[in-house]
């Protein structure tokens, strides 16, 4: 079975922000919010206006900042988030902040960018050329290696001539940050909408959407507070067809009461383009050392 695998929070994802009528001090104080969304427009990851108001469209953009600076991803203006910025933390949240939690995934996943910074996707040096055959991807904890097929299902295509080699590394990245945060949703099992209807799961070989969602849910049952950062860049390797071969350092702290593991893992998502968007057709990861 899988070291450590994604899966929605219960209750966790948004713990306590005040807004600005309830605490004048609290992180998200007009003020406040002007200075952050200030700096992550100069950073260019966030489009917004500048007008001091809280929206998903700004936590997709701390998404985008944390993502890049291997901060813990939470879409929030947390302690570690804030400090970086030069601004004051948001501690907690109302009821109405939390429903913004998968406005905000969803809109990391569809890549919102408006800036210059869209090059194609260069592979990482080192890496195989597209038309080698993915390598073998060890599963953790049991130390056995599990091979992501070259069969993985099929899903449609981008659009007509589309190639995975036009999709910008800034893309994927968003793409992998969205990932973590469904796994932070309020709604259990919302990352199993990332995957396609038949997938390479990790030692469990060919399951579809449906058996890795009771999987997810059983595993936010299990670990019900979890923090995960990006430990490094991601590395991109384009697969035959349209596939491309996603892998990422990632840093874990899990909690469950008294019971607590972390580490560090490199987990690989292999993706065919489906509509405009992404579906994950395989995934393995493997304990880093």
């Amino acid at each position: 079975m899988r070291f450590v695998v994604f899966v929605a929070a219960i209750g966790i994802a948004f713990t306590g922000l005040v807004t600005a009528d309830e605490n004048p001090r609290a992180g998200w104080a007009e003020e406040n919010v002007r200075t952050v969304q200030k700096k992550l427009r100069e950073s260019g990851l966030y489009f917004g206006e500048i007008d001091g108001a809280y929206s998903s469209e700004l936590a997709a953009a701390l998404g985008r900042y944390q993502i890049r600076n291997g901060l813990p991803i939470t879409g929030q203006l947390d302690e570690e988030t804030s400090k970086a910025l030069g601004a004051n933390p948001a501690v907690t949240t109302t009821a109405n902040d939390r429903t913004k939690n998968s406005e905000t995934w969803r809109r990391l996943r569809a890549g919102e960018q408006r800036t210059p910074n869209n090059a194609p996707v260069t592979p990482s040096p080192g890496v195989e050329p597209p038309q080698a055959p993915v390598p073998s991807v060890q599963n953790s904890p049991a130390a056995t290696d599990t091979t992501i097929p070259s069969d993985t299902p099929s899903v449609s295509p981008l659009s007509t001539g589309s190639s995975t080699a036009n999709i910008s590394r800034e893309r994927l990245r968003d793409y992998v940050g969205a990932f973590v945060l469904a796994g932070l949703d309020l709604h259990v099992g919302s990352e199993s909408d990332f995957f396609a209807d038949q997938v390479q799961y990790y030692d469990q070989g060919q399951l579809n959407r449906e058996k890795i969602r009771k999987d997810l849910v059983r595993y936010a049952a299990r670990w019900p507070d979890r923090r995960f950062w990006l430990d490094g860049d991601i590395t991109v390797e384009q697969q035959s067809g349209n596939r491309v071969r996603v892998t990422f350092p990632l840093r874990y702290d899990l909690r469950n009461g008294a019971k607590h593991s972390s580490g560090k893992i490199n987990k690989t998502l292999v993706l065919e383009p489906a509509g405009n968007d992404f579906q994950i057709v395989a995934v393995n990861e493997r304990k880093a050392g």
